[in-house]
């Protein structure tokens, strides 16, 4: 069993972990326990190559997952993956399929039954991938307090997390403690819920709505702030869906807060990397986009086409794991205005709650194709 990190020293904080504990591990024994729409998976379609993955997975442990998103960040092969709060390990034994025999997964979480049932299915699963030996790996521990489970800093190449960060008590420490353990040029891809405005105290004591991931969200404004305050590169905002509660009860006390389900990647670049605004063109080696890559709600990258991108872009592209996917055509001038034809980005806003209406509405703009689609290669 683990203890609770040594920085929880006040009773609150430690209330909120045996509250979580007893709420995941006791009273939820399957998805169909939960109270409210929160916690049940975005209706966004899942491409064939991670249905195929998730479909390998043994029944018992799809049975008790409670994510509220997909969080499958591409160009995986080979690398080291952890899952923050990885429950029954769904997320964990999905990826480990797309990370290869060459890869690794490890999942950490705080609640011993869920752990259980996640550690009992190693052997199967490895079996049925066909692997030697096992690439995924299980900790018990706090999301807060990655050091003292035993994980060591500049670790990991990629973090994921799926409705989990908004159950926490010290967001900031689990913030924190992933830019400690990213490599550097790694990234924290996450999908959790978030509030329209911060929620208050009265509300986050209560146990129901903290544990179905509603009073301990984070003001969307909050995470960006945060974030940047750790030390990861503004937050890109990858895709939203509003979330309806679902619970006539639950409603009445929630009053007027509004809520989303999000998806964020944070990264993690070496210190004095340059941001200059550039072209790059998107080579199609990723598996499962071959044809366009949904970097975030802004950027999609068709095989083959130029596209404008602006100064943090370009350095989160050439400073992370997608270097090699990518040529890179700098630019002497100015290219906001210097009236190319390459592809530009969608002009969209990088609010949660605005990006659902404007997708809802389609006012998205669409990016603009031209004469340079066609250019056949771009240097660095």
């Amino acid at each position: 069993m683990a203890d609770a990190p040594t920085a929880a020293s006040n009773k609150a904080v430690t209330s909120v972990y045996n509250e979580v504990k007893e709420y995941y591990g006791k009273t939820l024994k399957k998805t169909s326990d939960l109270k409210s729409n929160a916690c049940v998976p975005s209706a966004k379609s899942v491409p064939a190559y991670v249905r195929k993955a998730i479909a390998g997975i043994h029944p018992d442990v799809v049975a008790k997952y409670y994510g509220c998103g997909l969080v499958v960040p591409e160009c995986l092969e080979g690398f080291r993956v952890l899952d923050l709060g990885c429950g029954s390990g769904r997320d964990c034994y999905m990826l480990s399929q797309l990370v290869g025999e060459k890869g690794h997964v490890t999942g950490i979480d705080m609640t011993e039954d869920q752990l259980e049932v996640a550690q009992k299915y190693i052997n199967y699963h490895m079996e049925r991938f066909g692997y030697k030996k096992p690439n995924v790996n299980f900790v018990c521990g706090y999301i807060e307090a990655l050091a003292e489970a035993g994980l060591e800093e500049k670790s990991y190449d990629i973090i994921i997390s799926n409705c989990v960060v908004n159950l926490s008590p010290d967001k900031t420490s689990v913030l924190r403690e992933a830019y400690r353990v990213l490599k550097d040029g790694g990234e924290l891809y996450f999908s959790d819920v978030y509030s329209d405005a911060r929620i208050p105290e009265d509300l986050k004591a209560n146990n129901v709505l903290w544990g179905e991931c509603l009073s301990g969200a984070l003001w969307w404004e909050d995470l960006i702030r945060l974030a940047e305050e750790v030390g990861f590169c503004k937050p890109r905002l990858v895709t939203a869906s509003i979330i309806t509660v679902g619970n006539k009860e639950l409603e009445k006390l929630l009053g007027d807060y509004k809520f989303v389900s999000a998806t964020y990647r944070l990264f993690k670049l070496p210190k004095g990397s340059k941001k200059r605004s550039c072209l790059v063109m998107y080579n199609g080696d990723i598996t499962g986009v071959e044809e366009s890559f949904e970097f975030d709600a802004q950027f999609t990258f068709k095989v083959d086409k130029v596209m404008e991108v602006d100064g943090d872009v370009a350095s989160l592209l050439s400073n992370s794991r997608f270097a090699e996917e990518f040529t890179f055509q700098p630019q002497d001038v100015n290219i906001s205005s210097s009236g190319g034809c390459w592809d530009k980005p969608k002009a969209v806003s990088m609010n949660p709650f605005e990006l659902v209406q404007q997708l809802a509405s389609a006012s998205v703009t669409a990016s603009t194709g031209g004469c340079c689609a066609g250019q056949e290669s771009c240097c660095n």
